[in-house]
């Protein structure tokens, strides 16, 4: 029995967490589980974790550290741990902090609501870590966040061996859903009044390795086009070496798939590349970015990097400079390296001084704003379609502004009569007026609004929920019919 007790999901790390989230909002809700208001305190705070940067580790643990004497003065508040930091540490967890009751992986996330009622009546904390998927994830109940937009989980798992990157260890080898499978989820939120759905995998362009097809993600985006009501269609994260020139196709032909492309470029040192077992290099690298900009001129492009990886020379960190200004990208998602106990690259001789790296850093980031600021000024005077938002500009009760994202990523702040009904979800066309190296400004009157399903579901507070959607494994006895899968 849960007796109406409250919760609340705590995040870190990437949309595959925030997704993951969701379904755990999802099964706790399912369980009788309420979430908790703003101000109150939670019976059950649960923190889903990320592995991939070493500050993901003191986050947890200084967090854990202030949650202490809240539930010490809070008889029966429970505190879980989960996602990839839980499968790397699994029991360390408890011994570094012995008031978390329950420490669940990346493999069985619909455990949870058991592990909480076991560490209630046993009075002991439960440590439950998989060492592969128990249940594919979209299978579970999903409380989602957005009216709006939403995450579609089309794989988990990967296959690369990147010497920086701890995640094949935790989440395992790649899993796909079946095409059919991923399309119901997709239908099913449409259906809902989503406008928008990111397509996620930890490597999305290698789908269908697992089922024996190598242009299954392109024939999935091809049929997102087919669904009625699907505005746009985004995905992340491709892998350079996966990416084939008939997904470029499917973007450019398919009206509804945005133009907007996350690639990891990583670095722009092809002997840094070599060390890193990314199996690219920067001409192939530059090659589909000219693929992608001659199909799609208007295309957005952004990416992630490392600095300072193991072995990293100046002349190395000039060709990383050099690859960014040839692909002028919008945006860029930066990190300074950092060791990450378990991957190979944590005991690689030439570890590149702390100053070394922040000198490095910041050139970078100038780099990188000097060009997605040019790239920003190109569009001063042009028409956006833009998707209104909840939280994208902070600054948005001081300015007057709403907030949205435009077809291609980009961040547009955008002034609003208080009077003209406008609500997060609803669509608006509106004219740039003034560029800044991360987001737009349009300060004039708006070009058109149209009032949406995803806003009258805003308006309404509805949140929308999916129903676990079927991964689709073979059952003993002879299959059902099943319907036609453009897939």
């Amino acid at each position: 029995m849960t007796d109406n007790r409250t919760f609340r999901v705590i995040t870190y790390g990437c949309q595959m967490n925030a997704h993951d989230s969701e379904r755990i909002s999802g099964l706790l809700e399912e369980a009788g589980y309420v979430p908790a208001d703003g101000d109150g305190e939670p019976d059950v705070v649960v923190f889903n974790t990320c592995a991939v940067r070493e500050n993901a580790d003191n986050r947890l643990y200084g967090n854990l550290g202030h949650l202490r004497p809240t539930k010490l003065a809070h008889p029966g508040m429970q505190i879980a741990v989960g996602g990839c930091l839980a499968q790397k540490d699994r029991g360390d967890i408890v011994k570094k902090a012995p008031w978390v009751d329950v420490v669940f992986g990346t493999h069985n996330i619909g455990s949870l609501p058991v592990l909480l009622e076991r560490a209630r009546h046993n009075a002991a904390a439960e440590v439950e870590i998989l060492e592969s998927l128990e249940v594919f994830p979209s299978t579970l109940p999903t409380r989602r966040e957005s009216t709006y937009a939403g995450w579609v989980s089309i794989s988990v798992g990967c296959n690369n061996t990147c010497t920086f990157c701890i995640v094949p260890a935790l989440r395992g080898k790649e899993k796909d859903r079946r095409p059919g499978d991923v399309l119901a989820e997709v239908r099913a939120l449409a259906a809902e009044g989503v406008l928008e759905v990111t397509l996620l995998g930890q490597n999305v362009n290698s789908y269908g390795v697992e089922f024996g097809d190598r242009y299954a993600f392109g024939k999935l985006l091809r049929a997102c086009g087919e669904i009625d009501g699907l505005e746009r269609v985004r995905f992340t994260s491709p892998h350079p070496k996966d990416f084939t020139d008939d997904v470029i196709a499917a973007m450019a032909e398919t009206p509804n798939v945005c133009h907007s492309l996350h690639m990891p470029l990583q670095s722009g040192s092809d002997a840094v590349l070599r060390a890193m077992r990314r199996s690219y290099r920067a001409e192939k690298y530059l090659g589909i970015i000219d693929k992608v900009r001659a199909a799609m001129p208007d295309a957005a492009i952004t990416t992630d990097i490392i600095v300072g990886f193991p072995g990293e020379t100046d002349a190395d960190f000039e060709q990383t400079l050099e690859v960014v200004r040839a692909a002028r990208y919008s945006s860029a998602f930066t990190f300074q390296y950092s060791k990450r106990p378990g991957t190979p690259a944590a005991t690689m001789d030439e570890q590149v001084p702390k100053r070394v790296v922040q000198e490095r850093y910041d050139r970078l980031i100038a780099t990188l704003e000097e060009i997605s600021w040019a790239e920003n000024k190109r569009l001063v005077g042009s028409t956006l379609e833009v998707l209104v938002a909840v939280g994208e500009g902070r600054k948005d009760t001081a300015t007057g502004r709403l907030s949205g994202r435009a077809r291609d990523g980009r961040l547009v702040h955008f002034a609003a009569d208080p009077d003209a009904g406008i609500r997060p979800g609803d669509v608006v066309h509106t004219t740039v007026t003034y560029a800044a190296p991360h987001h737009l400004n349009a300060d004039g009157p708006l070009v058109a609004h149209r009032r949406t399903r995803a806003g009258d579901a805003w308006e309404a507070g509805r949140v929308t929920r999916t129903p676990g959607v079927s991964l689709g494994m073979p059952a003993i006895g002879a299959p059902p019919p099943q319907p036609a899968s453009h897939c």
